[in-house]
């Protein structure tokens, strides 16, 4: 059974990888940390990009906490929403309705969409 197991690790190592997360550090300010998992990043059929995010808080507390976001950019518009949301989980609060949003100068946010639209390309 060992021998089986050891193999299958051997033959797909991309998958076992898909498991992990990685985190790629993205721009910070006086509050904390945005940071993105570059094994998460997906090309949608539309040409969007999905990628896995976090805010990572400077201090953490009861009340400030990671939190995570599924989101999807449009590189071309420099635009972003916010598919899912959680804290203890990705995808714990899915965002239906989610529209498209601006930035709108937000170095966090500007600086995700920046790191993904340049590796995805």
């Amino acid at each position: 059974m060992s021998q089986f197991l050891a193999l299958l690790i051997i033959c797909y190592p991309s998958k076992i990888d898909a498991l992990y997360h990685k985190w790629i550090a993205g721009p910070k300010n006086q509050y904390g940390e945005q940071v993105w998992d570059q094994n998460s990043i997906q090309k949608n059929p539309d040409g969007c990009i999905r990628v896995l995010s976090k805010f990572v808080p400077k201090n953490t507390t009861d009340i400030t906490q990671n939190i995570l976001y599924t989101m999807e950019i449009n590189c071309s518009d420099q635009v972003f929403r916010d598919i899912a949301v959680g804290s203890n989980k990705f995808n714990e609060f899915k965002n239906n309705d989610s529209e498209w949003k601006d930035p709108n100068g937000d170095k966090l946010i500007l600086g995700v969409i920046d790191q993904v639209c340049f590796f995805i390309n």
